[in-house]
């Protein structure tokens, strides 16, 4: 009687599952070719799992849990950017993308069932308090990460502003977790910040892409003339994660002719098989006003250096590359993330959301970057003697490979980690902290000399044998100086 039962629960399980993934796929695939067959057999494994942790698990399980979980996992599964978005999610989501959000400030990924930090972003609690790119998160407070879902850790680290909670963290080179207490604040990115660096010779920063990133470019591009003439124009794309596509798109017109290829994308959907062109329709989105009307004369024709590193990533690396294709300018810094994948966000019928990657991009010339990244035209480490290692896409457990050769990618991987100044085998170094356009930043420095036609290669030798002077200067013993 029980088994006939169990039976009957496990046919209507698989009737119930067919239809929720009908639902999706109709959700999921609106005005696009009939969906294909469902997997019957592996539909009727499920309701077996299904029904056995109905029936037996040592407490009760509710049905909404146990169905949202496997669409989490179903997803989270397929690489490391794909997820289901509930509710709460969807809102952070849609609110992260104004430049406003509650929490620590950490752009994060997972890694063998931990919280992997991607970049910290800055001015933020987590930047302030040392938290770094590579960082591995195995507690929120007194609850170990391992098993949760990203959705779940996110959450937690988000809350009220004012509000504590400590992380405990891994880090390479470390032997002891580190344990950083963090008070959560309402998070305000600012997206574009400029300055002059010396006269003649501007610095633009783009901290994060979002809804009005292009716009704020512009203006902050008009600041710049205001204060005289721009002779030289350093955009810095350090430790920017991404963000919009539409955002990076509105960036590079800024500074290419009108019309010009941006980006391209492709995969299995023909609405994911598209180029993104320096045109109003591609970089303009839910308003009429053309802000490029109002670009500085000087912007597509000043010499530029563009500044990126390992935490440049995804629209980052999407600017970088079509300014560095078209010879708009040059790309200084270390090698790039490697996000090369496109996240489409699905809305469902219940104010939930999945975001799902739907295609690979490319640079104008047809590179794809993911899992290889950005390669600088001229390498240019963190400081005179070298770089920390830094995490990037193919660290990620899970990531989508290059689509144009796994050797030719596994191949710029090790230059990347040669480029960071670290041994391919040693993954021990601790990552070192600097200011972005502070007194001690090489890479700007040396940006600012390529700009003025000097030798970079030959200054940066310099500088090195400089420093190394210092040191051996400074470790001598005070007798022996006298």
């Amino acid at each position: 009687m029980r088994s006939s039962k169990l039976k009957q629960f496990g046919l209507v399980m698989t009737g119930m599952v067919a239809g929720i993934m009908i639902s999706l796929n109709f959700s999921a695939n609106a005005d696009r070719s009939a969906p294909l067959p469902l997997p019957v057999d592996e539909l009727r494994a499920y309701a077996d799992v299904f029904n056995a942790i109905k029936q037996g698990y040592v407490e009760p399980v509710e049905d909404k849990k146990l169905i949202t979980d496997s669409i989490g996992g179903m997803l989270s599964g397929l690489d490391p950017h794909s997820a289901y978005l509930d509710a709460e999610a969807f809102k952070d989501l849609q609110v992260g993308t104004q430049g406003e959000f509650g929490g620590l400030g950490i752009e994060v990924g997972m890694e063998d069932g931990f919280v992997k930090v991607i970049s910290p972003i800055e001015d933020t609690p987590a930047f302030r308090a040392g938290v770094l790119a590579g960082d591995l998160i195995v507690k929120l407070d007194d609850t170990p990460v391992k098993g949760m879902s990203l959705n779940d850790a996110v959450k937690r680290m988000r809350g009220k502003p004012r509000t504590d909670i400590v992380l405990t963290i891994m880090r390479k080179g470390q032997s002891q977790p580190i344990v950083i207490k963090l008070t959560r604040e309402v998070i305000k990115v600012q997206s574009v910040k400029s300055k002059v660096v010396e006269p003649g010779y501007a610095y633009l920063r783009i901290a994060q892409f979002q809804e009005n990133t292009a716009a704020s470019v512009v203006e902050h591009l008009a600041k710049l003339a205001a204060q005289g003439p721009v002779q030289g124009l350093v955009l810095d794309l350090r430790n920017d994660p991404g963000g919009l596509l539409h955002g990076a798109v509105g960036v590079s017109a800024a500074f290419l002719p009108e019309e010009t290829l941006v980006v391209s994308t492709d995969g299995r959907t023909e609405d994911a098989k598209r180029e993104y062109r320096a045109i109003q329709a591609d970089y303009l989105r839910g308003t009429r006003d053309d802000f490029l009307r109002r670009l500085p004369a000087y912007a597509r024709d000043v010499p530029m250096v563009v500044l990126v590193n390992a935490g440049s990533a995804s629209a980052s690396e999407i600017v970088a590359g079509a300014l560095q294709d078209h010879k708009r300018a040059k790309v200084i810094g270390t090698q790039t993330f490697g996000k090369g994948s496109v996240q489409t966000i699905l809305p469902l019928n219940n104010n939930t959301a999945i975001k799902l990657t739907t295609a690979r991009y490319y640079t104008p010339s047809g590179r794809s970057i993911q899992a290889k990244g950005i390669e600088p035209d001229i390498v240019v480490e963190e400081s005179a003697n070298g770089s920390s290692r830094r995490v990037r896409e193919a660290d990620l457990l899970g990531h989508l490979e290059n689509d144009k050769g796994a050797e030719e990618a596994a191949k710029a991987a090790k230059a990347a980690a040669k480029a960071d100044g670290t041994p391919v085998e040693d993954e021990a170094a601790e990552p070192v902290r600097f200011e972005l356009a502070g007194e001690n930043d090489h890479q700007l420095k040396q940006a600012i000399r390529l700009l003025k036609g000097e030798d970079i290669a030959q200054a940066a030798a310099a500088e090195a044998a400089g420093e190394k002077a210092a040191a051996v200067e400074a470790a001598q013993p005070a007798a022996a100086k006298e």
